[in-house]
Formats: C-alpha cells, sequence, structure tokens
C-alpha cells in the first residue's frame, strides 16, 4: 500500500468509519516513519486504518493503528529491495495495465469517472500521471515478494502438524459442496433487437462522422460499456490480447483518427476510433449499444443445449470435449467445462456460496447425472442457459484430514507463508535505514 492508494482509500469512504479521537489525530499532517529516503504521512497510517476498520467492522485502537503503519513501512522496504534486484522488470504495459484497472474500480465504487476527479480534484489523465511512479513500485514489490511466496511449499508432515495444532472437538464443520462442469450457451439475439441496436448506434455514428459531433461527448451520453461511457469510451493503451477477437481484428486495423463501421461481439453492437497504437497495444475510445435482452430468444439455445445432452448420454459425445467445441463460456470451456473457484483454483466449491441458479440446478440431481438445459448467470453477470454434470457431492461435515486434505493444505500453505514471509521481512528491514516516530514520541530503530 502506496500514498496514492492511501488517498484513494479515503475518497471511497463515503458512509463514516468507527470514530476515531480528534486528540490522537489532529488536523496538521505529520511524518510518522522514515524509509531510507522516503516518509510516510500520519494521514496514509489514517486511511488505511479508517478502511480496514470500515470494511471489517473493528473499532479504531492504537494496536490497530501501529499495525498499520508496520505495514507501510514493509511495504516501502520492499520497493527499496525490489528496486536493488536487477532481476526484477516492470514493463509500460503491466502499469498502463495495472492503473486503467484500479482506476476502473475505484470509479465504479464512487458512482463513476466524474465523481472519483471531483473527489481527487484532478482529471482522470492527471489522476493517471501522479499515480503512475507509485503503480510502478507497486508492481515491483508484488513481483519481489511473489518470487518469495512462489518458494514456499509446504510437505505432507507440514499439512498434518497444522492439522494437528486443533483440538479435535473444535474442528469447523465444512458446509455441503459440489464439483461441477457445465456447457453454456447465450439466449439468441433476435432479428427485431440486433435492428433495434444497429439503428441507434447507426444514428450516433453519423452524428459524429457526418454532423461532426464530439466521439466522447456521444459516448458520455449513450454508450452502455460501464467501463468507459464516464470516460468518453476511452481506454488508454490495451492490449490486443484483452480484447475479444472481434473487437481485437477491428482494434488492430482501423486507421487512427477514423471511426470505424459498426461491428458486432458478444456484448452488443459497437464503433471505435482508434486514437494512437504501440506495438500491440492501442488506444482508443468506443461506443457500445447492448442488444435488449428481454427480446433474446433463449429458446435456440436451450434447444441446442438439449440435443448436445442427447449426444452425451447417447455416448456419441463425452462431456469434456462438448464444453471444449460447445461452451459459449470461455473459462470453462477450456477445462473440458469444469469449474472452478477463481480465487483459490480449487474445483471443490461450497453449494452455499454458489448463486441460485446452480443450487436450483444441483439440488436434486444424482452424482454423474446431466441437467437439464437451465438458466444460469455467470461469473461477468451475463445471464446464460446451461447443462450441468455433477461430478462428485461431498456432504457437510467436519473436516477430517483424510476427506478434506486439498482444503487443509491450501490453509497450511497459506499460515506457513505469513510465518515466513514475516521473518523475510525483519531480515530486509536490517538492510534500511528506518526511523519510526510513534504516536507517543519518536521511537528510533535505524539500521543500515
Amino acid at each position: 500500500m502506496f500514498r496514492a492508494l492511501a488517498v484513494l482509500c479515503l475518497i471511497l469512504l463515503t458512509a463514516p468509519a468507527p470514530p476515531v479521537s480528534a486528540q490522537d489525530h489532529p488536523v496538521v499532517d505529520e511524518i510518522v516513519a522514515v524509509v531510507a529516503d522516503q516518509i510516510l504521512l500520519r494521514s496514509e497510517v489514517d486511511a488505511i486504518v479508517a478502511g480496514v476498520s470500515r470494511q471489517q467492522g473493528l473499532a479504531y485502537s492504537d494496536e490497530l493503528w501501529n499495525d498499520a503503519l508496520q505495514q507501510l513501512v514493509d511495504e516501502k522496504v520492499l520497493v527499496i529491495h525490489a528496486r536493488r534486484d536487477t532481476t526484477l522488470n516492470v514493463t509500460e504495459d503491466q502499469v498502463d495495465q495495472t492503473l486503467n484497472q484500479r482506476i476502473a474500480g475505484m470509479s465504479a465504487q464512487v458512482g463513476g469517472e466524474r465523481r472519483l476527479e471531483e473527489a481527487y480534484g484532478k482529471t482522470i489523465v492527471e489522476i493517471k500521471a501522479e499515480l503512475r511512479d507509485e503503480f510502478r513500485d507497486q508492481i515491483l514489490a508484488d513481483q519481489f515478494r511473489q518470487r518469495k511466496l512462489s518458494s514456499i511449499k509446504v510437505t505432507p508432515s507440514d499439512v498434518q502438524d497444522f492439522f494437528r495444532q486443533f483440538p479435535t472437538d473444535s474442528l469447523p464443520t465444512l458446509p455441503e459442496a459440489v464439483r461441477v462442469s457445465h456447457v453454456v450457451r447465450y439466449p439468441a439475439v433476435t432479428a427485431a433487437a440486433r435492428a433495434e441496436a444497429r439503428e441507434v448506434l447507426a444514428a450516433i455514428r453519423d452524428s459524429i462522422v457526418v454532423s461532426g459531433g464530439s466521439f466522447e461527448e456521444w459516448a458520455t451520453g449513450f454508450s452502455e460499456d460501464p467501463g468507459s461511457a464516464e470516460n468518453g469510451g476511452r481506454y488508454e493503451n490495451m492490449a490486443l490480447a484483452e480484447m475479444v477477437p472481434e473487437f481485437a481484428a477491428v482494434a488492430s486495423r482501423a486507421a487512427p483518427g477514423v471511426v470505424s463501421g459498426i461491428f458486432e461481439t458478444e456484448f452488443g453492437l459497437h464503433i471505435l476510433r482508434v486514437n494512437s497504437r504501440r506495438g500491440d497495444a492501442v488506444d482508443y475510445n468506443h461506443i457500445l449499444i447492448q442488444f435488449d435482452a428481454s427480446k433474446a430468444d433463449p429458446q435456440v439455445a436451450i434447444d441446442f443445449l438439449s440435443a448436445v445432452r442427447d449426444s452425451v448420454l447417447a455416448g456419441e459425445l463425452d462431456f469434456a470435449t462438448a464444453a471444449r467445441r460447445h461452451s459459449e463460456d470461455q473459462s470453462s470451456a477450456a477445462q473440458g467445462g469444469r469449474v472452478i473457484d477463481p480465487q483459490s483454483g480449487q474445483r471443490d466449491l461450497f453449494i452455499e456460496a454458489l448463486g441460485p441458479f446452480w443450487q436450483t440446478a444441483l439440488r436434486d440431481l444424482a452424482v454423474d447425472s446431466i441437467s437439464v438445459p437451465q438458466e444460469v448467470e455467470l461469473l461477468n453477470g451475463r445471464r446464460a442457459y446451461h447443462i450441468v454434470r455433477l461430478r462428485k457431492r461431498t456432504p457437510a461435515h467436519q473436516v477430517d484430514i483424510l476427506t478434506d486434505y486439498a482444503f487443509i493444505e491450501q490453509y497450511a500453505l497459506r499460515q506457513k507463508q505469513a510465518d515466513l514471509v514475516a521473518v523475510w521481512l525483519r531480515g530486509l528491514r536490517k538492510g534500511v535505514y528506518i526511523d519510526v516516530r510513534t504516536k507517543a514520541g519518536t521511537d528510533t530503530t535505524a539500521s543500515n
């Protein structure tokens, strides 16, 4: 966490945080630590404390404040050591991607880029320019930390030792879990919905190309892409590999400064204007008009999935092949339809954490059976239809090392990583000058 992120954390705190004593935290800012040639301000620590207090419902305490201060000191130490490591490299594209993603996320939380600009008192371009060096440092520090984490492994003995530290009568109960695969199809766009969207976008394009209207103003007013509409439809230095193929094909060949013709992707109809290209990175503005979901025809998808299900049940096609060939959910299709937790990578999913559509599909489904086509909401928020194969069902039970080894291994690894990284950071601190000025006064712990 760096100064920029601390400032943005404060901006995002739209609801009051748990009370912080004004006596402990005067309005005037002050330096609370010096790490090599970098300073940490009280406001930075306060921002982290406010964020943690609000997210976790914790009351303010001196211990919480001091923990936040030490966390920020560790981040600075990591940056300093990462800068010294000549084997690490951060590209401008990496910085651009991280900046774009973070600004988009922050904007979504406060209600759009305009509100973020108002809160920050600067334009998005100015915010990105100001934060650029700090984000580059963050990426560098993350690379440095990740290399250490990737070197830490757990052995079966480590897992057993971790499990033994919990008394048998206090072991947690794991909820029901399932292991599933699916084949996904989106509802067909009707001719009426496609024609309606094209008519709207054609009128917008004519207003820009023929009448000389502002692309940015039309994008702000009418584009249905929540990630760019507030910014006039602009994406800066977006890699072609990050775009869906149809969009990348147009963005890679469109002449700079020229408004493209109307083209279609899975999200709807687009026009774009390329501002510049650098290698495989494109700076562009675009306008998206989505198809009216209420006019989509699910029957085509349902009939298609029913035919796929019949082929699998008849032995003409195995489920994994069907998913790779026919599923329109790219993330699972590449895995033969297997659904995994995007955060942990685990295949066993707690059914209570799945959405209501999934729960309905799985409620009465037997292991190794395939459901009839049913509606589902995907991780990208889009509604679709799918057939589901239940590979495994594990009832709710008290955690056991024989049946839940992968689950326990994951937590054992996290604990080992936390313990070893803490020792590693203490060692890194010895190579950096640190002057920590605590709330009670000045506590100097300088090292070289």
